[in-house]
């Protein structure tokens, strides 16, 4: 159980990887009250997706001089339920699956379940990838940087980005000129409300945040373009 005077971090992580395999990057962001860190780094030789995305809370976890409570947010399930669920099973039985075939990634395993020993308290969260998640959408660009500064420095051609990642750095588009929203409904259809400066609506602009207090004495990070979110309203 943490003590009343336990550091609290918040860390969001994220992998990325051309190819799968292919040269790979990871991503984090940390924050510790107002202060607020980044970290980046990548492969240039043939990774995956999954050892990226277990990298970038290994190097977090590891960055922190001292025993944390950390609430850690990740958009990978594989990350999420292996260590909450999978580890302990697989240590038991000699980082052996239950069909008794060798652990995938067996070293990164390791390495994250002692980098979440060296601290008081380690919450996993799940959200969803690319959904407007304001600082999972950091982590995300941190990993992508990561993975070209790697093979940047390997000599291998970069190539450019997705169209969509092109599309999203675009200047956003000044609200009262009758753009419409970049964003999309939950029917998939282009949003027809008139865009904010940001290029979004006031229902999907990712830099408006739920804000209210949790019950781990954070802030909500759910994206509402306004207000409360439906869990705080």
């Amino acid at each position: 159980m943490a003590g009343l005077g336990a550091v609290r971090v918040e860390i969001w992580t994220d992998g990325a990887c051309s190819g799968n395999p292919g040269p790979g990057g990871w991503g984090a962001l940390l924050r510790y009250g107002d202060v607020e860190k980044e970290l980046c780094g990548g492969e240039s030789s043939p990774t995956t997706n999954n050892r990226m995305e277990l990298t970038a809370p290994i190097r977090a976890l590891t960055a922190l001089t001292r025993a944390s409570v950390v609430d850690l947010y990740t958009d990978s399930t594989y990350v999420r339920n292996g260590i909450m669920s999978w580890v302990a099973n697989w240590k038991r039985n000699g980082w052996r699956t239950r069909d008794g075939q060798p652990v995938k990634n067996e070293d990164l395993w390791r390495d994250l379940d002692a980098a979440v020993a060296r601290h008081d308290e380690v919450a996993w969260h799940w959200v969803k990838g690319h959904a407007g998640h304001v600082e999972n959408e950091r982590a995300d660009r941190l990993a992508a940087r990561g993975q070209r500064e790697a093979m940047e420095a390997a000599g291998i051609p970069v190539p450019p980005p997705p169209k969509a990642q092109r599309r999203a750095a675009r200047p956003a588009t000044v609200a009262g000129d009758g753009a419409r929203c970049r964003a999309t409904t939950k029917l998939g259809k282009p949003c027809p409300i008139t865009a904010r400066p940001s290029g979004f609506c006031h229902v999907h602009d990712p830099a408006v945040l739920c804000g209210a207090p949790t019950r781990r004495g954070t802030r909500c990070g759910v994206a509402t373009g306004g207000g409360r979110c439906p869990a705080h309203a």
